[in-house]
């Protein structure tokens, strides 16, 4: 097992993910598999945002989607009184705002970044195994009530809708489906369109290389795992490792023909524990499997 290790995180997330990576002695590469536009319906995101006073919770389905939504080339300032849109951040001003939901820490922190006060965000609890809609629906089913308003702020994929593949787009639609039943009135926003990634000759040289080599492969997506397949189509995957953050995904990349995939929690803590491990199994493996030389005299 080598030390490289391939972030495949879209282009905004990459860097920190390298930084970290590199400062724990890996060796990464960035190959993002995702790229972000804006949505093909602007119109119905100005009024999502003009119109979330009007409900009880807003879930964001990712730190992207958080980011889309506070953050791009608008130059009005959407309902004033509830929130303001200065260098990238939202503000909350009014007592009765919504929640806010999120599926894991890392929208939660994005969520705090934007403006908004830490006691109205909603996550999994920090013991959870999976930051999902799962364990985001175990804290916030309470509030849901008959006549609940929930906007949900999420991507699409080529103009027309997320794709059900996506380990998240799955909970999206899970969590919508806990809501409805329980009486909630539910609406979904695209803030953002999810796009192919356009990829360098180098960049294509250095993903068949990682793929041969033993690298260690980070997947967030099912949809990337889908772009990968694309982008190379034919590669023997067999040879290369992938940790995923979900067991949705983990099941992507081993149909794909990942030579092991293994599964742990997003944040970057939890990735590097289990590459360390990961890599700790494979020193020992080696070690076990060697035997030294037999040293020459005579019978």
């Amino acid at each position: 097992m080598t030390r490289q290790v391939v972030v495949t995180r879209p282009e905004r997330e990459a860097p920190k993910w390298v930084a970290a990576l590199s400062s724990h002695g890996w060796k990464p590469v960035a190959l993002p598999l995702i790229a972000f536009g804006p949505p093909t319906r602007v119109d119905v995101l100005h009024a999502a945002r003009a119109d979330m006073p009007t409900f009880d919770a807003v879930m964001f389905v990712s730190a992207q989607a958080v980011q889309a939504f506070v953050a791009d080339n608008f130059e009005e300032k959407v309902h004033p009184a509830l929130f303001d849109i200065h260098q990238s951040a939202i503000k909350i001003e009014l007592a009765g705002s919504p929640r806010f939901w999120a599926p894991g820490p890392g929208t939660a922190q994005v969520l705090s970044q934007a403006g908004v006060r830490p006691e109205r965000i909603d996550q999994p609890a920090p013991d959870a195994t999976q930051f999902d809609s799962e364990a985001l629906w175990a804290q916030v089913k309470h509030q849901v009530r008959p006549g609940f308003r929930l906007l949900i702020v999420r991507g699409e994929v080529d103009g027309v809708s997320p794709a059900p593949s996506d380990g998240q787009g799955s909970g999206r639609e899970w969590l919508a489906d806990r809501c409805r039943e329980a009486g909630a009135f539910v609406q979904m926003c695209a803030a953002y369109r999810r796009q192919w990634p356009v990829w360098t000759s180098a960049m294509q040289q250095a993903a068949h290389q990682a793929a041969v080599s033993g690298a260690v492969w980070l997947f967030s997506s099912s949809e990337g795992l889908g772009n990968l397949a694309r982008l190379l189509p034919g590669q023997v995957w067999s040879g290369a490792l992938a940790l995923t953050t979900h067991g949705r995904i983990a099941q992507a990349a081993a149909r794909l023909g990942f030579g092991e995939v293994k599964v742990c929690r997003p944040a970057v803590s939890d990735v590097l524990q289990t590459l360390n491990s990961w890599l700790a199994e494979a020193d020992g493996h080696a070690a076990a499997v060697w035997q030294p030389p037999k040293m020459g005299g005579s019978s």
